[in-house]
Order: C-alpha cells, then structure tokens, then sequence
C-alpha cells in the first residue's frame, strides 16, 4: 500500500495473463479463502485491468500496478513498472 499525500492507495505486484488488448493488460489475481462454517478452503479469483499506455509489458511478465482514477468501464489500474 502505497500513501500518496494524505491517500492510500493500494500496489499490487503480479503476472499479466493477457495482452491482446492495446494499452490493457489483463492480472488474474488468485487467493485462498476459508468458508466460515464448513471450514473448507476453496480459490477465489479476480480480474484486473491495467492500463500500460506504451505497451511495454507481454504476457507473463511479473508487473507492478497501482490503484488510479477510472480511465475506461473496466480499467482503474495503472502500471508503475516491470519487475521481471
């Protein structure tokens, strides 16, 4: 989580999935969660959308985004730079 002047703003570091859109690139993010009864875990999964305006990124690369204003209906993610 990053603090930007007096926000939180979230960051997150994951792999693209997809780059066949120009200037998005698709993060499938995966986490692991318990049922609260039965105690049972099960994957949770989650779309993001990230706008890369140079498309720089290609599918697999490890990337890092943060949270931004709303650039299109589905796209509210920012790449800040390639990690690996």
């Amino acid at each position: 989580m990053a603090i930007i002047g007096n926000k939180s703003i979230k960051e997150l570091v994951w792999e693209v999935v997809s780059d066949k859109t120009d200037k998005t690139r698709t993060v499938l993010v995966k986490s692991v969660k318990m049922h609260p009864l039965y105690k049972k875990r099960f994957v949770v999964s989650k779309k993001y959308y990230i706008h890369d305006e140079k498309n720089e990124s290609k599918i697999w690369d490890t990337i890092r985004f943060r949270e931004c204003r709303p650039l299109s209906k589905n796209k509210r993610w920012k790449l800040i730079e390639i990690v690996k």
